[in-house]
């Protein structure tokens, strides 16, 4: 069931972030983008000593910050 939900979240997160930055991905750039994100602001909440309960709610605010940072950085890198 973790695995289901973790996806879900990632897929929410990416298509979020590809609609803030204003980039196009489809279904699986969108699970890609979140998912990495995630992870990406999973590592940011803890090295600021944040306290993220694990609710879906801080999973999907965490994941979303996330996954626009590492999309905005991902387009500045490769552009």
């Amino acid at each position: 069931m973790g695995w289901i939900i973790t996806i879900i979240i990632g897929l929410v997160a990416g298509a979020i972030a590809h609609r803030v930055l204003n980039s196009r991905g489809g279904f699986l750039g969108s699970l890609v983008v979140g998912l990495v994100g995630a992870l990406v602001g999973g590592e940011l909440a803890h090295l600021l000593n944040l306290n993220v309960t694990g609710g879906l709610l801080d999973r999907l605010i965490v994941a979303v910050l996330g996954s626009i940072l590492f999309l905005f950085l991902w387009r500045k890198v490769f552009k």
